[in-house]
């Protein structure tokens, strides 16, 4: 058996970050203007059943990013404004009677998952209800998987590469018999275009030399007239183009002027004789060689099929060779992939299965002492013969979070045999277990509140309860809305919600309470009114708490 460890250490008490230091509360179902100062320590918000204390936290719950709907909104108004200031930073929220959110820190507007994400930050929210959390398995592993992050994120990442690559493996096999037709079917596309080698603009001169080709009885005959017309006439233009030279013969023997224009007419002739013996050879040559031809004819005609099946434009078939030349790399690739994946994917799974023992071992030296941790808080909640262990039931193959299932075991009372929590535990005994979490493990953030989690107790266990919230708010800021005076009396900061009729409309304020007046809400919490007898007791619940005000 692994060597137990010692039992969790309360989290260490952590710097403020941003403790909600303001709320405002524009327009808010019974709201009409409410503006609260708030302070570190154990903040406590009562009120007679039916006043609205729930609002505050639903003000904190728009923050959190939770449900804007248009029924929030009070009556007759165009929208709500919810704003929290947290030290220097203020998170807002609007919603307009249309059901339209607006979220915005420190004045930037922002989307509502950013807001939530970061008021998350700062504060947490036990609800009424959020003790049906723990009913879930995950929630339940959550809590002794916090005990040893290293080991269940080492764990996780493995998993995640297994996965990964067994996801791939199978695919590749699924696709196997796919994979073989398509192999077959890229290899004679790139071999047709490979043989094939077109070059980019080939067409445009292979269709001029096919013209060429095809009129060249044309281009003779029209070459032998001109030639007619050069040379070989009676009357041409070379024999006339040389008497002219000749005729310039004497004039310049004397005149400059003369001898250029000579120069110019004798390399004129030059250029015409020049020109006439190509024409000769145009003339002479009115036959197409059919080889060549028939070389060019079919060079067009296997661009024009290549264009058929890849085109409809020769660039087009020339991007599509190189994507199916990558592609065939790729499918190639898969081939080769699908034997060695499987050694790697077994090479993963040794490497798992090495995690999951190591995160089972941490597991088990953690279960006993967080449990005992859970379990003393839990007795002192009302509850002095419950149990609470953690059982890891094995899976019969590796799991997402483990080689095991987490599981809370749970009785209440002596004799019963213990059971999964989330079948033996009531209600009122699962929001104590809950409140046992809270307070055990803490919370991350600076600013924790609390929503009538104390329903359903009362007496010595709501005198435990108050002195958990007590405890917690040494190192969080702690806001509790309770209908129990224990709870209310602990609390070094006292807000009564009342809720009034002005005007015809329903109005909901919030006020804090000190001296004279907090003494008599405890005592109305405690008998339902202010006797000398309930005061008596109210004052002698703050006195023996040590939190008597003013």
């Amino acid at each position: 058996m692994p060597k137990r460890q010692p039992a969790p250490a309360e989290p260490p008490a952590a710097a403020p970050r941003a403790v909600l230091t303001r709320l405002e509360v524009r327009r808010l179902a019974t709201i009409e203007a409410l503006e609260l100062d708030l302070y570190g320590g154990f903040s406590a918000f009562t009120g007679e059943t039916g006043a609205g204390k729930s609002i505050i936290v639903d003000a904190l719950g728009l923050l959190l990013g939770g449900r804007g709907g248009a029924d929030l909104v009070r009556t007759g108004s165009e929208d709500l404004l919810v704003t929290g200031f947290f030290g220097e930073a203020a998170a807002s929220r609007r919603v307009t009677a249309q059901g339209r959110s607006t979220a915005r820190l420190d004045g930037e507007v922002v989307s509502l998952r950013e807001l939530g994400d970061w008021t998350a930050q700062q504060l947490t929210i036990h609800w009424q209800h959020s003790a049906q959390t723990l009913l879930s398995a995950a929630n339940q592993r959550a809590l002794l998987d916090r005990q040893v992050p290293g080991e269940a994120a080492s764990y996780a990442r493995v998993y995640q590469e297994w996965q990964a690559a067994r996801s791939r493996l199978e695919e590749l096999k699924r696709s196997e018999r796919e994979r073989a037709r398509q192999l077959d079917l890229l290899e004679f596309q790139a071999r047709e275009l490979s043989e094939a080698a077109p070059l980019a603009g080939e067409e445009e001169p292979l269709q001029a030399e096919l013209n060429r080709l095809a009129n060249l009885e044309s281009i003779a005959l029209g070459a032998a007239g001109a030639l007619e017309l050069l040379s070989d006439g009676e009357v041409s233009a070379l024999p006339l183009l040389g008497e002219a030279v000749r005729a310039l013969n004497a004039g310049a023997k004397y005149d400059e002027t003369s001898a250029q224009l000579q120069a110019e007419l004798r390399a004129a002739l030059e250029a015409v004789q020049a020109v006439a013996g190509e024409l000769r050879g145009l003339s002479e040559d009115s036959a197409p060689d059919p080889e060549e031809l028939d070389r060019v004819q079919g060079r067009l005609s296997l661009l024009s099929r290549l264009r058929g099946k890849y085109g409809p434009t020769l660039e087009d078939v020339l991007a599509f060779q190189a994507r199916i030349e990558s592609e065939l790399q790729e499918v190639r690739r898969d081939v080769s992939d699908a034997d060695t994946l499987e050694g790697e994917a077994a090479r993963l799974h040794g490497l798992l299965l090495e995690a999951g023992v190591r995160l089972t071992r941490a597991r088990e030296a953690m279960a006993a002492p967080l449990a005992e941790s859970l379990l003393r808080v839990i007795r002192e909640l009302g509850m002095p013969h419950a149990r609470l262990d953690f059982a890891l039931l094995p899976l019969a193959a590796p799991g997402a979070h483990g080689l095991e299932e987490v599981q809370l075991s749970f009785g209440a009372n002596p004799g019963e045999q213990s059971g999964p929590l989330a079948e033996v535990a009531s209600g009122g005994e699962l929001s104590r277990v809950m409140l046992a979490i809270s307070t055990v493990l803490g919370a991350s953030t600076p600013a924790v509140v609390f929503d009538e989690v104390d329903a359903g107790i009362g007496g010595s266990a709501a005198l435990a309860v108050a002195a958990q919230l007590a405890r917690l708010a040494g190192r969080r800021q702690v806001l509790a809305v309770t209908h129990l005076a224990q709870i209310a009396a602990r609390a070094d900061h006292h807000y009564k919600v009342e809720k009034s009729v002005e005007a015809g409309r329903t109005v909901s304020r919030v006020r804090p309470l000190a001296g004279q007046e907090r003494l008599e809400e405890i005592a109305r919490m405690l008998s339902g009114n202010t006797s000398e007898a309930a005061l008596g007791h109210a004052r002698e619940l703050l006195s023996g708490t040590g939190a008597a005000r003013g």
